[in-house]
């Protein structure tokens, strides 16, 4: 007699937008308990609610790390994929699959979905509006058309922004606001032009009680209120009708262009922004930062390494919880990797060759490059170049998660529209605009910056 035992169920790995939705949940129920405490006139939480409140921050973030670790195995799987497919020879006899016909914008479609929009609009066109009716229908029944992404358009009605057009935003993102990415993360409200964040200036006290039935120890906790302004961020171009009827990816162009440059001045706002004329105020410009100042004629990463390393226990003495990530200039991180010495730490990282200063992990840009003192480095060639003497950039040494971005969606311009500017010129206004908030200043201690000469374009 046999018997069979059913094998053990295995829990299927959440995808990176099954995670993205998760985290959107939690990150609406934290919203949920402070609207309720605002609505009830509270200024503070009940402990219940500051429980359920903490244990939610801890669950987003957490939440963060999984969705990045998701991508990347995401990432991975179609690499892997991608390299079988080349070295694996065909089947002898191949299975022949039906899938279906290709969507009506695609990247190699006859037709543009902006010049379609536009004759439409404008036009009339009943082609434009036949082939926009069909993506439509595409779009609802999400006929292998990934919306996750996808930007609304309210010149358009409900018209829905191809994904493959939004993606053209997507790497150019990446590469263009390399700080912004590694902040954290929340959702922006949908009213509002200012953010008023508690924060504490004076907390409770213990002390020894220095007798029985003595008064112990109390101090009243105070609190003031950070207001963090919501910021417009937006780009403009006006085309001409004839690029728009007779060209073919003008529009494309034009949408990548100025998205790309929207993330890569948002991002170099919350770097080194002045909070003045509508910019958000930054993470160098915020105020009592921990400061560390590197003199020296002729640099050596030697001797910038103790500097680096200063940076690091400022934060930790002073926050009071770990630096998470270094942030330095592409060519500072160049630097270091060149640099060559007899003198080196006698401590070396867990898993790296002895006496190394840094680690490298990766040729790249925007993202991990490497290790120093264990923390990661992203390289951002949006850090100044022309600080102190004019020649100089500076290192970040920060806990990101101290640095609060709120913006909508994914961060991508929040709206594109066609607009009539110019009719007796035939000109035709394509805009891109985004809001967003940034809050460095709930804890300056969190920040760490290195400056001084000994920070001036390095020679290699």
């Amino acid at each position: 007699m046999s018997t069979t035992t059913d094998a053990p169920e295995v829990a299927r790995a959440q995808t990176p937008t099954e995670l993205r939705d998760e985290r959107g949940r939690v990150l609406s129920r934290i919203d949920d308990i402070i609207e309720t405490a605002r609505a009830e006139g509270r200024s503070e939480l009940t402990d219940a609610e500051r429980s359920e409140h903490d244990d939610l921050v801890a669950q987003a973030a957490k939440l963060g790390e999984d969705i990045t670790r998701a991508e990347g195995a995401v990432g991975d799987a179609l690499r892997f994929a991608a390299h079988d497919a080349r070295i694996d020879p065909p089947a002898a006899n191949p299975v022949v699959s039906v899938g279906n016909e290709p969507t009506t914008y695609n990247p190699g479609a006859d037709h543009s979905f902006f010049v379609d929009a536009y004759r439409s609009r404008f036009l009339g066109d009943d082609s434009a509006n036949q082939r926009l009716q069909r993506h439509g229908v595409e779009v609802s029944r999400n006929e292998g058309i990934d919306v996750s992404r996808d930007v609304g358009t309210s010149a358009f009605g409900a018209l829905v922004v191809p994904q493959y057009l939004t993606e053209l935003y997507a790497p150019l993102a990446r590469a263009g606001r390399p700080f912004a990415n590694i902040c954290m993360s929340l959702p922006l409200p949908d009213e509002g032009m200012t953010l008023n964040i508690p924060r504490g200036t004076t907390g409770t006290a213990a002390a020894a009680q220095a007798n029985e039935n003595d008064a112990v120890q109390e101090t009243n906790f105070d609190e003031t209120t950070l207001a963090v302004s919501v910021r417009t961020y937006a780009g403009q171009q006006d085309v001409s009708r004839q690029s728009l009827e007779r060209g073919r990816g003008i529009d494309q162009i034009i949408y990548a262009d100025l998205a790309a440059d929207y993330a890569t001045k948002l991002d170099t706002a919350l770097l080194m922004g002045a909070g003045t004329s509508g910019t958000h105020l930054g993470v160098t410009e915020v105020s009592s930062i921990n400061a560390v100042t590197y003199t020296d004629a002729s640099p050596t990463v030697a001797e910038f390494f103790p500097k680096l390393h200063d940076a690091i226990q400022q934060v930790n003495s002073n926050r009071y919880l770990p630096a998470s990530v270094i942030v330095m200039h592409p060519r500072r991180w160049g630097w270091f990797q060149s640099g060559l010495s007899t003198s080196f730490p006698i401590a070396s990282q867990a898993g790296a060759p002895v006496n190394s200063v840094a680690v490298n992990q990766a040729v790249a840009y925007g993202q991990v490059v490497g290790q120093i003192g264990g923390l990661p480095v992203v390289t951002d060639a949006n850090i100044a170049t022309d600080q102190g003497g004019g020649t100089e950039d500076s290192v970040l040494v920060l806990r990101a998660e101290d640095m609060l971005l709120w913006e909508q969606g994914d961060g991508s311009p929040r709206e594109l529209r066609f607009e009539e500017t110019a009719g007796g010129n035939l000109m035709t206004k394509l805009v891109v605009y985004g809001y967003s908030a940034f809050a460095a200043g709930r804890y300056p201690k969190a920040i760490a910056e290195i400056t001084g000469t000994g920070c001036a374009a390095p020679t290699f």
